[in-house]
């Protein structure tokens, strides 16, 4: 159904010929130590869109294909020196990991609120609100200017039906299904030229649908011509995507939420969810990358819908679940309404879109960290595991508290054309950087499988069974088990483990998530908001583990924590259901950062519709027991192996790493590894 000769053109990755980098002596213009932050934004924006090249492929309806490759910081080394010797920074320093209120800018257009800036320079305005008008007045411009060159090399080349499309957009709001589209891939791409990065594109079957549904009510559109429509645009915001900063390529943070319910609480699942699902099956691309809110009342059918996606090889959707996620975000203090609204970051984080300014990834606590600081206070001389078992909460809270004291003065760098995608902003003449009406912080916690194995095990052979004693556990730990195979062996093979369902191993992950969730309960950050507490992982399940010598559950010294929410790596747990049970008992309500159960199945569980229908069956039964995050990867580890010794025969390969997924060629060697020891399973 899509356009093949545009897609065969991507997948050649024939469109790299039309790129070009920034022009290097325009860099200094950028940095102009006479100009403020917010001026040099508005600088680099104005020549980083000045500098695209309109370029119009044959056939292509939702036009516009990046041609400038880099985008150049506005500050020096030596200035961002300075500024980190006074201030906390996150990440890159720019605004990340939001969602701007497309359906309402998409639905006005850009004229009324360039209007209203315009209003706000008319009269009475204090020094920074003029400079908020006046730069997000510019990035405007430069947006009109990119489209009207767009509309001229479309009108040079014959296309009047795309000219005809960029005479409304980005001025007036779109009328149609298409001119909605088009206006969100230039809008998506201008905060990515801000400067801005893991700009997600939120729900997008809620305000999308009623462009399409205007259409498909007065006939002017039909299902197979919108999902034709749809399709290109899914395969429009993959042919820059390779360019948008990350840990890694593929970690770009171009994701959608699909279904759940509406602000009223209705079921939000619409035709246009169903056509992201399909379309997304028939491109197999990376991108958009697809999640799912579901819920107690989800059906089957749309479960086995998900499942079939998943079977396509993408790792998505990732499913979140509506009846956990509401009600946690509402005692963190969302209302009601904006709480049935979130979407997910770029990974699995929760935000709002246009009422955030949170920072949901701000920091990282392992748990394995805090359990071995424990241990080496205490094995040596603790008369009971209630010892351990409380130095290892003091633990966590002093990482909570040192994480949630260490983060002040924070210094962001501003987005005055992202402010007007957001709520108030534009009225307030302020910038998103500043605050909003949420502004959250989120702490991911690392390990969990990890640090409660190690206590199950030290528990059952130190304290319970007098097995082996503190002291030689101590010895064989940092000798990461040398000369100790029979100790190691037992530690990993005869010991409780989270993903057998076992309560031994599972009720310390218990404890510990509750430990954390009351160490950050009731602290306010620098902005009011609140410490959010979460069970992902993100790049962290190698970094951490690579800070510790060996743990008490066997795990040797070189060996990575599980992804995110996930049994222990080298764990072999019974089957998928005793992971869903083992997962469903902790207190992901209170632990609501996010951070899903990551598991893998074999490719050849998919084969037969009996082998998806159990996979949605288990999905479902994860959701329905209180699972609040779920993610699913369709692999085959001989394959895989293959890929690593035969890149080129698998340019399209695609798993998911921790909360996106990726070309498996294009990873680093450690994350392809880490995929490839994980436990596969064979049936559902």
């Amino acid at each position: 159904m899509y356009n093949q000769v545009l897609y065969d053109f991507y997948i050649a990755r024939k469109h790299h010929a039309y790129r070009r980098p920034f022009p290097a002596e325009l860099t200094a213009s950028v940095r102009d130590k006479s100009l403020n932050p917010t001026e040099r934004m508005m600088t680099r924006l104005r020549l980083v869109l000045a500098n695209e090249q309109p370029t119009i492929l044959d056939d292509q309806r939702i036009v516009f294909l990046r041609t400038v490759t880099d985008v150049p910081d506005i500050f020096t080394e030596e200035e961002w020196a300075e500024i980190k010797s006074k201030h906390f920074v996150h990440e890159l320093g720019y605004v990340s990991n939001l969602c701007g209120d497309y359906g309402k800018v998409l639905a006005s257009g850009l004229e009324p609120i360039r209007e209203k800036l315009e209003a706000r320079l008319a009269g009475e305005a204090t020094e920074a609100q003029r400079l908020f008008a006046e730069s997000a007045l510019s990035g405007i411009a430069a947006l009109y200017d990119l489209a009207d060159r767009y509309r001229a090399e479309a009108e040079r080349i014959g296309r009047a039906d795309v000219a005809a499309v960029l005479a409304r957009v980005p001025r007036q709001g779109a009328t149609t299904f298409r001119e909605a589209l088009q206006f969100l891939r230039m809008l998506n791409y201008t905060v990515w030229a801000e400067g801005n990065y893991h700009n997600t594109l939120g729900r997008f079957d809620q305000y999308m649908m009623p462009f399409l549904q205007a259409e498909l009510d007065a006939a002017t559109i039909t299902v197979e011509e919108a999902e034709s429509l749809l399709e290109e645009f899914f395969l429009s915001v993959n042919w820059d995507s390779d360019m948008y900063p990350g840990v890694q390529l593929g970690d770009n943070g171009q994701s959608i939420m699909l279904g759940g319910v509406t602000r009223d609480g209705e079921d939000a699942y619409n035709e246009l969810t169903r056509m992201c699902l399909q379309a997304s099956c028939r491109l197999l691309l990376i991108d958009p990358k697809i999640n799912l809110r579901v819920g107690k009342d989800t059906s089957m059918e749309r479960y086995i819908e998900g499942t079939h996606l998943t079977k396509a090889g993408l790792g998505f959707p990732q499913y979140s679940n509506d009846d956990i996620v509401i009600p946690a975000l509402v005692k963190l203090g969302y209302k009601i309404e904006d709480a049935r609204n979130y979407s997910v970051a770029a990974c699995w984080e929760f935000i709002l879109a246009g009422c955030g300014m949170e920072i949901p990834n701000i920091a990282a606590l392992s748990f394995p960290k805090a359990v071995e600081e424990a241990v080496e206070e205490t094995l040596l001389t603790a008369t009971d595991f209630n010892t351990v078992m409380a130095a290892v909460k003091q633990h966590i809270t002093k990482g909570v508290d040192e994480i949630c004291s260490s983060i002040h003065d924070i210094f962001m760098i501003p987005a005055p054309f992202y402010s007007i995608l957001m709520d108030g902003c534009v009225e307030e003449a302020k910038d998103i950087s500043t605050g909003a009406r949420y502004n959250n912080f989120g702490i991911h916690g690392t390990g969990v499988a990890t640090a409660a194995d190690s206590l199950a095990a030290i528990k059952m052979h130190v304290f319970d069974e007098k097995t082996v004693s503190g002291a030689e556990l101590l010895e064989a730990l940092h000798n990461d088990f040398a000369g100790k195979e029979e100790l190691l062996y037992k530690l990993r093979n005869e010991t409780p483990k989270m993903g057998d369902n076992d309560d031994r191993a599972d009720q310390m992950a218990v404890a510990i998530l509750n430990q954390m969730a009351e160490a950050a309960e009731g602290r306010r950050n620098e902005r009011g908001g609140v410490f959010r507490v979460g069970t992902g992982s993100a790049m962290f399940y190698i970094d951490h583990a690579k800070m510790l010598t060996a743990s008490a559950d066997g795990r040797r010294k070189d060996e990575s924590f599980g992804t995110n929410f996930s049994p222990s790596l080298y764990v072999r747990s019974k089957g998928p259901f005793s992971v869903i049970q083992s997962f469903t008992k902790c207190p992901t309500d209170r632990a609501i950062n996010g951070g899903p159960l990551t598991m893998e199945f074999h490719s050849t569980v998919f084969d037969t519709e009996e082998g998806v229908e159990g996979v949605a069956t288990l999905v479902k039964a994860y959701i329905d027991k209180g699972g609040h995050q779920l993610q699913l990867n369709s692999i085959n580890r001989d394959r895989l192996l293959d890929a690593q010794a035969h890149p080129e025969n698998y340019g399209s390969l695609i798993v998911r790493i921790w909360g996106w997924s990726a070309y498996f060629v294009e990873l680093e060697k450690k994350f392809q590894d880490h995929l490839i020891a994980r436990q596969e399973f064979m049936t559902c």
